[in-house]
């Protein structure tokens, strides 16, 4: 039988006096606010309270245990308030964790903004070391996890908070070497800087879009970063984040290629928790994240 149930049952006995008053409290019968204390003496070993006719009172053990539980029950249901007021305000730790590429861009940005609006949370974010199961974040003990790819994870909740755009670039000395691409077949002959999770490129969007398996890998990382110093070197072209290229595309360092086409953007999701119940401070955040990004969108890039 449960312990607390039965300390909950011998603390009002004590503190009243008698099994009948005690149940009348409880909403329970006195026959099993009686069986309560008589399992709870079973499992200590000790005798706690004296039983007559007409009135119960407390052996020596008793009065011990009865400041002991009633000091537990106490505190439990203290901590138990504090929890509950805690998942309805915005304050509390707030673990996120991302690959590291998606840390990289201005998602940090936005979440040390969030910081900043929200003192009360205390915000833990951690870029790379993520499984490859969806749901492992949680076991981590992370709220939040950032991906751009659909799921279809019952064991999970997501929502896309923003979009990421994606452009194929080289640098100009790479092009004036190996010459520009008129047609995403010329893919194929170009020395080409593949991350290592996105070794097939989607251009064109829609039903024109087509896809290319990246056979001429000329350098791999799993780095966006690193793919993007690449390309300004002219090592070769690379399908990069436009946020994380775009300096490099404005001044000039980096070229867009087939500007005509385009690439496909990415969804940004938030992956948090299942269930409907989720903590005030995850429900603010991801409400800020969205707004921030809608507020903070990238700049065009001039052709």
């Amino acid at each position: 039988m449960d312990r607390l149930l039965l300390m909950r049952s011998f603390v009002t006995v004590a503190h009243i006096g008698s099994f009948s008053g005690a149940a009348r409290q409880l909403s329970s019968s006195g026959s099993l606010v009686s069986r309560h204390v008589a399992e709870l003496e079973r499992q200590i070993g000790v005798r706690l309270v004296n039983r007559t006719a007409r009135s119960v009172s407390l052996t020596e053990p008793g009065r011990r245990y009865a400041e002991f539980a009633a000091r537990i029950l106490d505190e439990i249901e203290a901590e138990d308030a504090t929890l509950a007021r805690r998942h309805d305000r915005a304050e509390g730790t707030l673990s996120i964790i991302c690959p590291k590429w998606i840390g990289s861009l201005d998602l940090g940005d936005a979440i040390a903004a969030f910081s900043a609006a929200h003192p009360k949370i205390v915000v833990r974010f951690e870029l790379g070391g993520m499984s490859d199961r969806t749901y492992d974040f949680l076991d981590s003990g992370f709220d939040i996890a950032f991906h751009t790819r659909d799921l279809r994870d019952s064991s999970v909740r997501l929502k896309k908070v923003s979009s990421l755009p994606f452009v194929l670039c080289a640098s100009q000395e790479y092009l004036e070497r190996h010459g520009t691409l008129g047609h995403p077949n010329d893919i194929a002959a170009h020395d080409c800087l593949v991350h290592v999770n996105d070794p097939v490129w989607r251009i064109g969007h829609g039903h024109a879009s087509t896809l290319h398996k990246i056979r001429n890998v000329a350098f791999s990382s799993n780095s966006y970063i690193a793919l993007q110093k690449a390309a300004v070197h002219g090592r070769g072209i690379a399908l990069l984040p436009q946020r994380s290229a775009y300096d490099d595309l404005v001044s000039g360092a980096l070229q867009v290629l087939l500007p005509e086409l385009a690439v496909p953007d990415r969804p940004l999701y938030a992956i948090y928790g299942p269930g409907q119940d989720t903590p005030r401070k995850v429900t603010v955040f991801l409400d800020f994240l969205t707004q921030w990004f809608s507020g903070n969108p990238i700049a065009a890039i001039t052709r």
